[in-house]
């Protein structure tokens, strides 16, 4: 696991630096607005094609799903990977993943949610991967979101033994559907056993501007919002926040500022030396402390 993580860190870059060098440059040299907003979701996303370097395959149990997405007959679909766990009725989280790498870049955190004793069902977004879709967007991922939520239900129909992970880009796709989850509600019963939010942030631009030292308005050039500090007031599951102390990438006072505009019941967890990737496994005891005393679930 140390091997997959050395090789990870060795090839992540700050994403949000280069969307910010390069809506910039964009602004400078691209006419229409379209055409920017192109451009901003492709830096956004930074879509990593094929395979990681260090995906060695899939693990015995792991099953490959297809789930439909988009208008009827658009013949679209968010390829994901379904690993139950051995327990009978155990926990299943729905995971989300961030920019850049598909499903076969994030097996080390999905491996590890596994080995908490949850099933995973995990999703590449559509334009991701095997996924077949077109460039996503914000609205295109929180779609592909519901779509998987949906599936879920399916195999786990216990709404309370539900839960919601998003790491990163993915922490903000994840702050949505929560929230969606928590205004749909009809029967006053949570939608969800609770929402773990790792390594991410307020909103796309607030970050943008804590990485970047330049006068240029760059968050008035966003159109991709990613507004979690105002969704995750909505939320009315439980959610925990785990930020490592040492992300170079997303401060983890971003993390702290979440906490506090969320409802409790809420848990902040900060990992000492965390960084943006490697939280999970390093704050492995904290973690499974964290997800008993705030879901109740086993240790």
């Amino acid at each position: 696991m140390a091997t997959v993580n050395r090789l990870f860190l060795k090839f992540k870059t700050s994403w949000l630096r280069l969307l910010v060098a390069g809506l910039i440059a964009a602004v400078l040299s691209v006419a229409g607005c379209a055409e920017l907003a192109q451009k901003e979701r492709e830096l956004v996303f930074r879509i990593q094609p094929g395979t990681a370097r260090w995906y060695t395959g899939l693990p015995d149990g792991v099953q490959e799903i297809d789930v439909p997405v988009g208008p009827p007959h658009s013949a679209q679909y968010i390829n994901a990977w379904w690993w139950p766990a051995a327990a009978h009725n155990a926990p299943a989280v729905l995971y989300l993943h961030g920019s850049r790498w598909n499903l076969t870049g994030q097996l080390f955190r999905i491996m590890q949610l596994h080995e908490f004793g949850f099933s995973v069902l995990a999703i590449d977004y559509r334009g991701f991967g095997k996924s077949r879709g077109e460039l996503p967007s914000e609205e295109t991922v929180y779609d592909d979101a519901r779509s998987a939520w949906e599936r879920l239900a399916a195999l786990q129909p216990d709404a309370s033994r539900r839960y919601i992970y998003g790491h990163s880009l993915g922490g903000a796709v994840a702050i949505d559907l929560a929230t969606r989850l928590s205004k749909d509600r009809g029967d006053g019963r949570l939608p969800a056993g609770g929402l773990i939010v790792e390594s991410s942030f307020t909103t796309l631009g607030d970050v943008a501007d804590a990485v970047t030292d330049t006068i240029f308005p760059v968050r008035w050039l966003l159109s991709e919002r990613f507004d979690s500090l105002e969704k995750i007031r909505h939320v009315r599951i439980p959610v925990l926040l785990v930020h490592g102390t040492a992300d170079r990438f997303i401060p983890p006072r971003f993390s702290e500022t979440l906490y506090e505009a969320a409802v409790a019941p809420k848990k902040l967890l900060l990992i000492e030396g965390g960084t943006h990737n490697n939280s999970i496994r390093m704050g492995g005891s904290e973690y499974r402390k964290a997800l008993h005393e705030l879901f109740g679930l086993e240790p």
